[in-house]
């Protein structure tokens, strides 16, 4: 009898769902603690660690589902202007490259702009998604976050970005450090508009996307942990020669230093944002109106015998005592 197959596997068959194939990674270890994790209790977490608290990375679908209200919305397409511009080679062509991550991840590139609702508001997010070459940033990236920039003031709606990416596309040489530039002005049309823009800073935000847009948001919201910087730790040690802070480049480290403005934590990042904009887009009045009367009240002076105009009372307030008003 083999005990491992006759025993162990249907056990854990039964664990996981009757005659369903065993996961592949039924445990995941918690890349701080380094904790074993079961993949059901990881989920229900949002992909953050029980143990510790560690926020790991997130499929940009799932979080997206996390944001808007009921978990539905809508994708708006959008191209790239140009496809392997430079037709660049390195140990691949740029083109297989882009195959085999439209093939991974099912989406055309590293960027999905989305509409719908959060707590009843117009949003639009432009959400990057860094299994698709590490969400680098490309001529296809400036063009989704042009369109998301014009989606949202179609709509009347706030625009959140959330950048998860380790910078520009080399692959494209300077077309991609012009993205730059380009996304920098599709946000500053967003705001002209009088619309919120958010940034919500995920791990990791480097390169030139933190050297862009990433940085440009009415209000920075970022995950516990997460890396936002421009260039690596290792690189600005060898080049200002001291070694930096243990802390250096997270979150914490940014909100310490003014560069963030709150650092929450994923299972309430959809109430903070909601609250959020419902601040930046509240247009009523801050409290009732009250009616004032249409001319002005003339009362006595009882030192000089004479008539002052005082201002008007608004209906139903009784003047304090004291005060000389019949």
């Amino acid at each position: 009898m083999n005990w491992l197959k006759d025993f162990v596997r249907p056990k854990l068959k039964e664990l996981v769902g009757g005659g369903k194939d065993i996961p592949e990674n039924l445990w995941h270890q918690c890349p701080s603690c380094q904790q074993m994790i079961f993949h059901r209790d990881l989920e229900a977490k949002l992909n953050v660690c029980q143990h510790c608290g560690h926020h790991m990375r997130i499929g940009v679908g799932k979080r997206l589902e996390l944001l808007f209200d009921g978990g539905a919305y809508k994708t708006a397409r959008f191209t790239s202007p140009v496809t392997d511009p430079l037709k660049f080679k390195d140990i691949k062509r740029y083109s297989d490259r882009l195959k085999e991550s439209q093939s991974k991840t099912s989406e055309e590139d590293a960027l999905i702009v989305a509409h719908g609702k959060m707590g009843g508001q117009n949003v639009v997010i432009a959400a990057f998604n860094f299994a698709f070459m590490g969400g680098s940033m490309g001529t296809a990236v400036g063009e989704g976050i042009l369109t998301a920039s014009r989606l949202a003031q179609v709509q009347d709606a706030s625009l959140i970005i959330i950048p998860a990416s380790g910078g520009a596309r080399m692959q494209e040489g300077i077309l991609s450090l012009m993205q730059m530039a380009r996304t920098t002005i599709a946000v500053e049309e967003v705001k002209e508009k009088g619309l919120p823009y958010l940034v919500l800073l995920t791990d990791p935000t480097t390169g030139g996307v933190s050297a862009s847009f990433a940085m440009l948001g009415d209000v920075a919201i970022a995950e516990p942990g997460c890396v936002i910087g421009f260039a690596g730790r290792r690189v600005i040690e060898q080049t200002i020669r001291e070694q930096l802070p243990a802390d250096f480049q997270t979150a914490e480290y940014l909100l310490d230093h003014g560069m963030v403005d709150m650092v929450v934590e994923r299972k309430n990042l959809r109430s903070t944002i909601i609250r959020v904009l419902s601040l930046l887009r509240n247009t009523g009045a801050p409290a009732d109106v009250v009616e004032l009367l249409a001319e002005p009240v003339v009362m006595p002076d009882a030192k000089f015998g004479k008539s002052i105009v005082d201002a008007p009372i608004p209906h139903g307030a009784r003047p304090p005592e004291g005060d000389g008003r019949k």
